[in-house]
């Protein structure tokens, strides 16, 4: 039985996607550009938050920390260790914490992008232009409900005339990167907007979600997950022509989102169009997805149509990319259960439960192999 198949393809993409750098000057003629090309977007700039933005008590802090005498190369690194310390900021990694640099700056709690926005506002207000950093080649993904979330990295860079600085927010040796792009203050604050109303949206606030988001695909056009988490804002609030539209955005936009693929398959299945769905699914497993949850649907809709090989071979697929999740296991042993293997299912589920007893699909399993046994 092929279970929700058109809400386990809902995706979150909480990274970001890749634009041009449009400046890294001091402050005041940024702040200046900025209200400029947000009007010229049709936005009031006093309604957009700027995640960067320093108040005068981070301003007297920074410049406490790194007295004006500091050798220029050695400004970053001093910051850094002012903001990790524990006897001074001491900043504590948290992942739904998406503030602004000043709310990160009161409590102390940050994810990557906010504590980006609070290295780079204040690196900015020591006299160094450093600028935020997209890292494409990091993706994490989570289930949460009927919500795939695919959260990226984003990290802050400096240029040093030759070569690209990148500064990572931990004392671990620095990870080695592929794929680095500089993006523009007016993407990262997209992005933020863009994390907010997906935050709402994993809170089940979709009103307050469409608000985040309708800004963020304003600010930049041009930013895919900001499309994708808006069309799944519309999808949940009910107004599937919008989302439909802000998924193939998101495709127009960025045609190796692979999120905006599975989306929209998902949307056009429920619609009755399988042609369509079918032939954006397999463009999507050509770019090469490393998301297991779409393997898990793939798998799910050949189960339903009994093909049990083709599914075991997804939800194998779904298996060597989520080894630490239940759900490739449950599935497997569904599929040998329905095969009649009693003891190969056992055995799956065996492993299942070891990882999440609670899990909706390891239940199921659980629940059919009892009827099985006791039939």
């Amino acid at each position: 039985m092929l279970e929700k198949k058109a809400s386990v393809l809902h995706a979150l993409l909480l990274g970001g996607s890749l634009c041009t750098l449009l400046g890294c000057a001091s402050s005041g003629p940024i702040v200046q550009d900025l209200e400029r090309e947000l009007r010229t977007r049709g936005l009031d700039p006093a309604g957009v938050v700027v995640p960067f933005a320093t108040t005068e008590e981070m301003r007297a802090w920074v410049h406490e920390q790194i007295p004006e005498a500091t050798p220029f190369e050695e400004r970053l690194d001093r910051l850094l260790a002012a903001l990790l310390d524990p006897g001074r900021l001491r900043i504590q990694y948290e992942a739904r914490a998406t503030g602004t640099a000043a709310e990160v700056f009161q409590n102390r709690r940050a994810n990557c992008l906010a504590f980006t926005s609070l290295f780079v506002g204040l690196a900015r207000e020591v006299g160094v232009p450093v600028v935020y950093l997209d890292v494409d080649d990091v993706e994490k993904f989570e289930k949460e409900g009927d919500l795939v979330v695919v959260s990226g990295h984003v990290s802050a860079g400096f240029s040093t005339g030759s070569a690209l600085r990148i500064l990572d927010f931990s004392q671990a040796p620095a990870a080695e990167y592929r794929q680095v792009q500089p993006i523009s203050d007016l993407t990262a604050i997209a992005l933020y907007h863009s994390n907010r109303g997906a935050e709402a949206l994993r809170n089940g606030r979709s009103e307050q979600a469409l608000e985040w988001l309708s800004k963020a695909v304003a600010i930049d056009p041009e930013l895919g997950g900001a499309w994708i988490n808006y069309g799944v804002a519309l999808r949940r609030s009910g107004d599937t022509g919008g989302a439909e539209a802000a998924y193939r955005k998101a495709l127009e936009v960025d045609p190796n989102a692979l999120s905006a693929y599975q989306n929209l398959a998902a949307l056009l299945r429920l619609q009755g169009q399988d042609k369509e769905a079918a032939d954006l699914l397999e463009i999507s497993s050509r770019l090469g997805s490393r998301n297991p949850f779409i393997y898990l649907t793939l798998g799910d809709l050949s189960f339903s149509h009994g093909r049990m090989e083709e599914a075991r071979r997804f939800y194998r697929r779904a298996l060597r990319l989520y080894r630490g999740n239940a759900e490739p296991y449950a599935a497997m042993g569904l599929v040998a259960l329905a095969q009649g293997d009693v003891g190969d299912a056992t055995k799956w589920l065996k492993k299942a439960v070891s990882i999440d007893q609670e899990n909706h699909r390891v239940k199921q399993l659980s629940h059919r192999l009892g009827g099985r046994r006791e039939a």
